[in-house]
Formats: structure tokens, sequence, C-alpha cells
């Protein structure tokens, strides 16, 4: 505990608290609707094109935070405009994430100093500056607020997008600014995971308030509480010893969702088995 709270004395080290607070809580947020929406390919695409915006900022001497979110918003843009139905998304979505692949390794053999585009891969959130918090507080309030007024369509248009595009609910439009906001998310996420475990903070959390609850709110606080025990936990664990955060935020919320999916049933099962009230008497 010592060792810990020495640890957290170090201005990094309460940076990587403060950044993995605000991931988790947009993470959270919106896992929920990624996995309600079939979307976790599309995931794939802005964070590997998020990559390459991220590289290509690195080359110009400019924040990789700014190039991360200015890839991925450029690339829910484009897959917002031309790959809104469901058979035809996951074609747009490949199409663009091999393009921004190979832009992202013509960026990596162009600049010679490997580590940072290694940190872009596989998180680095220990190395969050006082301007990327700035941007990232940004991001997440922008993030937090716009998802909080487009809550109650955004979930009628995820349970039944047929019945409420016929109530007069606007679904492309909810479509599009929902893919902006996964865009934000997944910018912000790849500072703790990488663009390679981006899955464990957008899906995983997400995968497990599923197993957990049906009830749109309570899937809601569910998915924020696994995206903070993962990612706060696994950067109080890094700070103690030697192990990458993303090694840890990614075992945590596995052993999460393993609890949920197995847990939940076993427990369901034992409440069958329990005494009954017995019957009235005639």
């Amino acid at each position: 505990m010592d060792q810990l709270l020495h640890m957290l004395s170090y201005s990094f080290a309460q940076n990587a608290l403060i950044a993995g607070v605000l991931v988790a809580v947009v993470a959270g947020l919106v896992s929920r609707f990624v996995v309600a929406r079939n979307m976790s390919f599309a995931v794939h695409a802005l964070a590997e094109v998020g990559f390459t915006g991220s590289t290509g900022f690195i080359l110009l001497g400019l924040s990789p935070v700014l190039g991360l979110l200015s890839g991925s918003l450029l690339t829910a843009l484009f897959i917002g405009g031309l790959g809104l139905r469901i058979r035809e998304r996951d074609a747009v979505v490949g199409v663009v994430m091999a393009f921004g692949l190979g832009l992202g390794v013509l960026f990596i053999t162009l600049y010679a100093r490997y580590s940072t585009a290694i940190a872009i891969l596989f998180g680095a959130i220990t190395t969050v500056s006082r301007g990327d918090l700035m941007l990232l507080a940004a991001v997440a309030i922008v993030t937090i607020v716009g998802l909080g007024v487009m809550y109650r369509p955004l979930t009628f248009a995820t349970v039944d997008p047929i019945v409420a595009e016929a109530r007069g609910v606007p679904v492309r439009f909810i479509s599009i600014v929902f893919l902006l906001m996964l865009a934000a998310a997944v910018a912000e996420a790849v500072q703790v995971v990488g663009v390679l475990l981006i899955l464990t903070l957008l899906i995983t959390p997400g995968a497990t308030a599923e197993r957990l609850t049906s009830h749109p709110g309570f899937a809601t606080a569910a998915s924020i509480g696994v995206a903070l025990l993962a990612t706060v936990g696994g950067i109080l664990l890094a700070l103690l010893t030697t192990v990458p955060v993303s090694f840890y935020v990614t075992t945590i919320a596995f052993v999460c969702y393993l609890a949920a999916r197995f847990g939940g049933p076993a427990a369901e099962r034992l409440r069958g088995l329990g005494p009954t009230s017995p019957p009235p008497a005639a």
C-alpha cells in the first residue's frame, strides 16, 4: 500500500488515473449501444484509421491524441454516409479499415521513432500529459452530454429501428451522431489499451452488462461499472508492477464477462431450486 501511495504522488500517475476514469465512463456508456447495435466491426475500423491519423499527425509534429480523434471522426462520417444499411455496413467498414491500415503502415515506415507508434498500438496511458488530459476531458464532456440528450431516441432506434422511424424518430441522423460519439470514445479508449485491444473497453463492458440485466438504465450503469473497474484497477496494478496496463485491463474485463456469463445463469438456477412457499390451505 505504501508503494502505491508513493507512486500516486507522481503527476504521471495522477494524470493516468484521471484519464482512466474519463475514458472508462465514456467507453462504458457507448459500449452498451455498440453491443446492442452490432457495431463491433465498426470499432475496429474507427480505431485503425484513428491510428493512421495519429501517426500522420506525429509526422507533422502535432498531437497524436488529436490525430486519433480526427482520424476516427472522419471515418465515422464516411461510414455513416455510405454504409448505414446493415448489409452495406460491413463491406464499407472493411474497405475503410483496409485503406486505413495501409496508410498506417506507410506512416510507420516514414517515422523513425517506432516507440511512439507501438504505444498507440498497445496503449500508454501513463504518458498522458496535462494537455492530453484537457483534450480527453473536453471530448468526454461533449460525448456524455450528447448521449444524455439523445439517450431515449437512441435506445428506441436501437431496440426497434423500423417502429422508431415510423414514429418520427430521425433514425438516420441518430445513427450518424452515434457513430461520431463512438469515434470519440475510440480515440479516448486507445489511450488505455491501444488500437489492437480496443474491443476490451468498447465491447466487453456492454457484453457483460447484457448478461446481467435487460433493463436499459441498469445495463448502462453496469457497463460503466465494469469499464471503471477494469481501467482503474488495471492502472493501479500496473503502477505496482512492470506489466503493461493493457494486460490488466483486458484481464479484469474478461473475468467480469466470464463471471456475468456463467455466474448469472447459475444464480438463477439456485434461486429456482430454493424453498418455495407452501400452497394456501383449502
